[in-house]
C-alpha cells in the first residue's frame, strides 16, 4: 500500500493525498495554524477510516450470516491527550444497523469479531485508547 500527500503550497495548510487506489481526497489543518476549512483534519481521517473500516466488517459478517441487512451507520466519538502528541485516548463506537428480523446475538458477534479479530484500525488506534461500542437495532416492517 503506497500514498503520497502534497502540500498545496505557501499560504495554506492543506494538502492532496493520493491513495494506491487512485482515489484523492483533500485534507486542511484548523485555522488557528493556517487551515482554511477545505477538508477533513487527518485526525479526523482516522476516525472515519476506524468507522469504515469496522462496518464493512460488520455488514459482511452480518451477509454471511444470512440477516437481512438493509442499513448500518456507526457514529463515532473520540478524546485525545491534553498534551502531544494528541493520541486517541478513548473511542466510542455506537451501531445503528436495520433490517428485517436481525438477530442481536449476530450483530453483537459480528461487531466483536470486527474489533476483535478483523478491524485492522481498530486493533491498531486501540494501542493508545480505549475503544467500547454499542449497538441498536432497527426494524423494518415486512
Amino acid at each position: 500500500m503506497k500514498a503520497e500527500v502534497r502540500w498545496s503550497g505557501p499560504g495554506h495548510m492543506s494538502f492532496l493525498a493520493h491513495a494506491d487506489s487512485g482515489h484523492a481526497l483533500v485534507m486542511d489543518g484548523a485555522a488557528d495554524i493556517g487551515g482554511k476549512n477545505l477538508g477533513p483534519r487527518p485526525m479526523e481521517l482516522l476516525l472515519m477510516g476506524l468507522g469504515g473500516c469496522s462496518s464493512i466488517d460488520v455488514v459482511m459478517i452480518l451477509q454471511k450470516s444470512r440477516q437481512d441487512v438493509r442499513d448500518c451507520v456507526v457514529q463515532l466519538q473520540a478524546q485525545r491527550a491534553d498534551s502531544d502528541p494528541k493520541v486517541f485516548t478513548a473511542i466510542h463506537l455506537h451501531y445503528v444497523v436495520t433490517g428485517r428480523d436481525l438477530d442481536p446475538r449476530r450483530v453483537e458477534h459480528a461487531i466483536g469479531l470486527s474489533a476483535e479479530k478483523y478491524c485492522s484500525a481498530s486493533i491498531m488506534l486501540g494501542k493508545t485508547a480505549q475503544i467500547t461500542h454499542d449497538f441498536e437495532i432497527r426494524s423494518l416492517e415486512c
